[in-house]
């Protein structure tokens, strides 16, 4: 293809590329729509992940970044060799494989109670909605409150009712379990409005008919209503699952990884060999492996699931 050909001008204020022509007025104005976001995806999301690969084949540290050297694949090496990475990975494997079901579950049962309801039904949505409003930093401090051995409201209740006081988040059998119910509670509002949304968009059609051949609101449900919601459940679900492996802030602010290591997450390893212990190259290198798991996991999820809006 020629020069001339892909700059030639048809009329005023058009110009044609590759056979196609447009409007350069239009063009102008969508790169300036589209260059704000470019920059900043380029400086805040591109940028860093390539220094963030860069570093994982070196030795770079915080205290000493002037003298940074390559290593190869040593930290790679290591990482293999850590055995807090297969304890963090457990943990994270544990967490997201209870608070999936535990979180679709309630955002699906509320979404389905607030699609019948006529009542009340501004209201409840919002006050099922208003945790995910919370930064997961407030949400976390509320919770260590509510949870405090000691002055805690629900200790205070339990030994009102003639229990023993429990330890929570310094017993390393249910602090895992305490972040879990913790995590699903504040998240579950976000999904219950997607899901919400995919409820509104099934025909009345299909329930009126499933109705005259005389099916029960179980058979409805299980023929209309989960076929009709298919790819809003696969989205919510990859979404969900994504941000499950994400886990960091909660463990980090309630329990900073312990009791015994009992809550170190992925994220969270990351972060304290990144931040805390400035190992940099070390911490690039487990993201980067991390990173590739997720991907393979939703890969793998969507194509299980069928995500291609397949009903």
């Amino acid at each position: 293809m020629r020069i001339g050909d892909i700059t030639k001008t048809k009329s005023k204020g058009q110009y044609r590329l590759f056979g196609t022509e447009y409007s350069l007025r239009e063009t102008i104005a969508g790169l300036s729509f589209l260059a704000p976001c470019f920059l900043l995806s380029v400086v805040f999301v591109f940028l860093p992940i390539a220094i963030s690969l860069s570093y994982a084949f070196t030795d770079a540290n915080m205290l000493r970044l002037d003298s940074v050297n390559f290593i190869g694949f040593d930290n790679f090496v290591r990482l293999f060799q850590d055995a807090s990475i297969g304890k963090a990975l457990t943990n994270t494997l544990i967490f997201v494989g209870c608070v999936i079901p535990l979180q679709f579950g309630t955002a699906l049962g509320l979404a389905l109670i607030l699609n019948h309801i006529k009542r009340f039904n501004t209201f409840l949505r919002w006050a099922f909605f208003c945790p995910v409003m919370l930064s997961l930093a407030v949400t976390s401090m509320l919770w260590m409150n509510l949870l405090n051995p000691q002055e805690g409201l629900i200790n205070a209740l339990i030994l009102a009712l003639g229990g023993n006081p429990m330890m929570f988040l310094e017993d390393p059998d249910q602090a895992m379990g305490c972040i879990i119910f913790i995590s699903a509670w504040q998240g579950a509002g976000y999904q219950m409005l997607i899901l919400l949304s995919g409820l509104k968009n099934i025909p009345k059609d299909l329930y009126e008919a499933a109705e005259i051949d005389r099916a029960s609101k179980w058979q409805q449900f299980l023929n209309v209503t989960l076929p009709g919601l298919k790819p809003t459940m696969v989205f919510v679900l990859i979404t969900m699952i994504i941000g499950a492996f994400r886990i960091c802030v909660q463990p980090m602010i309630m329990t900073d990884g312990g009791p015994l290591d009992s809550t170190l997450t992925m994220s969270l390893y990351i972060y304290k060999q990144g931040v805390e212990y400035r190992d940099v190259g070390y911490s690039s290198a487990i993201a980067m492996v991390y990173t590739v798991i997720i991907a393979a996991v939703s890969l793998t999820l969507r194509k299980v699931l069928g995500g291609d809006n397949e009903a």
